[in-house]
This record gives structure tokens, C-alpha cells and sequence, in this order.
């Protein structure tokens, strides 16, 4: 993965995609600012992120997102404490 970036704000589940080979479950997700801008991106293939990420929907977030395959893809995610 490479050109990874840090993006903060409220995570929204866009849709759900296609199932990988092996039946992990893959999402299209944006992270949105309080202006309502933001950044898109889908959960890594075979990854446990498309198993957790529908418990960080709504909720504010920091998440690093990178490039694979010319995708943006998470990196990581982490709910932010209030």
C-alpha cells in the first residue's frame, strides 16, 4: 500500500460491494468533515475491516487510507473518544 493519508470525521457506509472469493464481506465507505466534504474508499479484499466496519457507521473516526491497485483502500480506523 502506498501514499497512505489521515483523514478525520464521521464515517458513512456508501454501499455494500461484491464478496471476495472467500466470502469476506467488502464495503464503499467515505469519511465526511463537519462541511460535508470528504473522502471515499473501499475495505481491503480477505480483510477483517469488512467485518468491523459497520461498527464505526455514524460515528467519528480517524482512518488512514492508501492507494492499492490505484484504490483508495483503508489502512486502519480508530473511533474517536469524546
Amino acid at each position: 500500500m502506498r501514499n497512505i493519508t489521515r483523514h478525520t470525521g464521521k464515517l458513512v457506509i456508501l454501499e455494500r460491494l461484491k464478496n471476495s472469493n472467500f466470502r469476506s464481506p467488502k464495503f464503499k465507505c467515505a469519511v465526511l468533515d463537519k462541511a460535508g466534504n470528504g473522502i471515499s474508499f473501499e475495505t481491503a479484499t480477505n480483510s477483517s475491516d469488512g467485518f468491523s466496519i459497520s461498527n464505526y457507521d455514524n460515528k467519528n473516526v480517524i482512518v488512514e487510507i492508501g492507494t492499492y491497485y490505484n484504490k483508495p483502500t483503508l489502512h486502519s480506523i480508530k473511533e474517536l473518544e469524546v
